[in-house]
């Protein structure tokens, strides 16, 4: 089922707007925290607009240079996105929390903050359903992880992951302002800066994990493959299906190679007549399956 960009362009939205804020609020109240959210509202921005160009660039058709299409330019793309997270994002808020750890400055007067951080909260909110829902629709009954971990479409879970951090982020930066404020103490807000450095790490290290298994070549699922195999062993021209190995090119696309130990009785033009209809079948009944490769083999000989 093809993802839609709408939790994408929410989240621009809401990134772009809130970042601006955050940093206004920043320069008059001093707080390390909300420089770190702005970073981190700035930084997320930067990701979607990433995630849109990695997009549209993996619909280019293919040419001479790209025989295969351009597919994965989306997974590239997601993949620079979870390094920007930790590199800009995490290193950043931990540079700012050891900073003002060093140097404490007492927020004087908390209300901008509070204000900023009440409204991110809603915009990021409205962001985070939006992305869940989408996630949800592509998902299905597939439980929540394993929706995750077996997804093959990134701009879907990276902008879920990116806006529940947000979220987190922002309780944190609440917690951090509040406490520092209410106790008198600037520490508190310099430890929230850290453990806001600490949740976008973690975020980065999950999505960089996901994000390379789809760069470097996931397959189908087993069930999907078993199910194709039934199918073409069911052809009274098929004796067994000897490999099937397949690789997601795009969310949407499927290589997938097949060899095949035909019936002996089968001559050269049979086999050379049933190779296109076994193709055509696979792709009525599986339209993510674009390219596929048939290759004649025999059992018990090695295919290589």
């Amino acid at each position: 089922m093809a993802a839609s960009k709408l939790p994408i362009y929410s989240a621009l939205a809401a990134n772009l707007g809130i970042a601006a804020t955050k940093f206004i609020a920043a320069s008059v109240t001093g707080s390390s925290a909300m420089i770190s959210e702005g970073i981190h509202s700035l930084v997320d921005t930067l990701n979607e607009i990433l995630l849109l160009i990695g997009i549209k660039r993996s619909h280019k058709p293919a040419d001479a240079n790209r025989p295969f299409g351009y597919g994965k330019e989306l997974y590239f793309w997601a993949f620079i996105v979870s390094i920007l997270i930790f590199g800009i994002g995490g290193g950043v808020s931990f540079y700012e929390g050891i900073t003002h750890l060093q140097h404490p400055k007492s927020i004087e007067d908390p209300y901008w903050n509070y204000v900023v951080l009440g409204i991110a909260f809603a915009l990021d909110g409205t962001s985070f359903v939006t992305a869940l829902r989408e996630f949800n629709r592509q998902r299905g009954t597939t439980p929540f992880w394993s929706a995750v971990k077996g997804s093959k479409d990134p701009s879907t879970f990276v902008v879920l992951f990116e806006d529940a951090s947000d979220l987190l982020g922002l309780i944190v930066a609440f917690l951090g302002v509040f406490l520092g404020h209410q106790l008198n103490n600037p520490l508190f807000d310099g430890i929230a800066s850290i453990i806001i450095g600490l949740i976008l790490t973690a975020v980065s290290l999950m999505l960089a994990r996901e994000s390379r298994s789809l760069l470097m070549g996931e397959s189908m699922s087993q069930e999907t493959l078993e199910r194709i195999v039934t199918m073409i062993e069911a052809d009274p021209a098929v004796s067994a299906v000897l490999e099937s190995p397949s690789m997601y090119m795009a969310p949407e696309e499927v290589f997938l190679i097949l060899v095949i130990d035909f019936n002996d009785r089968l001559t050269i033009d049979d086999i050379n007549r049933t190779i296109p209809a076994i193709r055509q079948t696979i792709r009525q009944q599986f339209p993510l399956v674009k390219r596929i490769i048939i290759e004649p083999g025999v059992a018990g000989q090695p295919t290589v």
